[in-house]
């Protein structure tokens, strides 16, 4: 059974001695879709609910583990205690479906929102001006001082102990997408000459001591094992900014710190390349660079079941699927029922009650541009 799509469910160990089920991973995307107190909504709930069947990973979009971090309007917290009982119901429903379930956690640094933080408060490595996007204009942060740095590398442990308290298996620390931990690690945003700043291994400071504050805490708090994973961007396309080189050497320091999978966020993982390099895709790259020292993740474009598994017989590990289980929140039901045939790569207009999309959400989805192909 399944003989075409072998790789895409055969089990995966972790070093934390977890057993993933199969390779199917749901990739973790922002819903905006929180309460207005930024608890958890039912929407959300109904949407995680609808999407956990089958995949062995379930991640949930990004949380803010300070108050002054929130990177998109109405996104769900978990930067204070008073977000317990709203993470368990996402804890809950992220797992209904049997799947591992791992709070995203991270601090959107500058790329924080001024219309949700006091623009005084938006703090990044060094206070380079941050470029405009569609989400927010450009601006010049404030560059953290070394006690506030330090609150912020433990506010990351805080939050991991809340995942642990709301009933998840494992956090995911975000590094990448230009947030917090990004703007350390980059060349062009980091311009400190301090113990976090100048070189490589000063840059890379602060997602180390990140990953061993969170590390500390899941040693003290967690009565089972307990999932550690990180995810990266392989490199900035500003001049002067990361470069695959650099992540190479952080990768290695995480691989040293013995975290459970280190996860890619790529346009298309079959195709996309390096700034400097044509010739070779990420994918070849990290797969040679890892070798199989710990399971690889990536995200980009995996919208069909061939392309998950073509991907995972090039050496990747699990496979991160976002769009594609918006559209088909079946998608792994539907390939074990020998139905594969339904899952879509448009999202039907007609379908959006089934979905359970969030209002926000989809009408977001609306407003992209070209995120979807949108049929009616």
């Amino acid at each position: 059974m399944y003989e075409n799509l072998k790789k895409t469910f055969e089990p995966i160990n972790l070093n934390n001695g977890d057993t993933i089920k199969n390779r199917i991973v749901m990739a973790p995307m922002t819903t905006w879709s929180s309460n207005d107190d930024h608890t958890v909504s039912d929407e959300e709930v109904a949407y995680y609910e609808r999407r956990s069947k089958g995949e062995g990973i379930v991640i949930t979009g990004c949380t803010p583990v300070s108050p002054n971090s929130l990177g998109f309007t109405n996104e769900f917290e978990a930067s204070d205690d008073k977000f317990l009982p709203s993470l368990k119901k996402l804890a809950v429903a992220s797992k209904s479906g049997g799947a591992k379930s791992i709070l995203q956690i991270f601090h959107a640094g500058n790329k924080t929102l001024p219309q949700l933080v006091d623009k005084e408060k938006i703090v990044s490595a060094s206070a380079v001006p941050t470029k405009a996007t569609s989400f927010v204009d450009s601006l010049t942060p404030h560059e953290l001082s070394e006690s506030e740095i330090l609150d912020i590398i433990k506010d990351f442990g805080k939050t991991t102990k809340r995942a642990i308290k709301a009933g998840f298996d494992g956090v995911e620390i975000h590094g990448a997408h230009g947030f917090l931990i990004q703007n350390f690690l980059s060349p062009y945003y980091n311009r400190r000459n301090d113990k976090w700043g100048g070189s490589l291994e000063n840059r890379m400071r602060f997602a180390l001591s990140v990953i061993d504050e969170v590390k500390s805490v899941i040693d003290k708090y967690a009565e089972k094992p307990f999932i550690l994973g990180y995810r990266f961007s392989p490199e900035e396309s500003i001049d002067g900014g990361l470069r695959i080189e650099d992540t190479y050497v952080l990768l290695d320091k995480l691989i040293d710190r013995n975290v459970d999978y280190v996860h890619a966020s790529l346009a298309d993982i079959l195709s996309s390349t390096p700034v400097d390099n044509k010739n070779e895709t990420y994918l070849s790259l990290f797969v040679k660079h890892i070798n199989h020292r710990i399971p690889f993740m990536a995200a980009g474009s995996l919208s069909t079941p061939d392309k998950v598994e073509k991907a995972l017989r090039q050496g990747l590990d699990l496979a991160a699927i976002g769009h594609g289980l918006i559209i088909n929140p079946y998608w792994v039901h539907d390939i074990e029922s020998g139905s594969s045939n339904k899952i879509r790569e448009s999202l039907s207009v007609s379908d959006i009650d089934d979905l359970k999309l969030p209002e926000k959400l989809w009408n977001t989805i609306q407003n992209s541009g070209d995120w979807f192909n949108i049929v009616d």
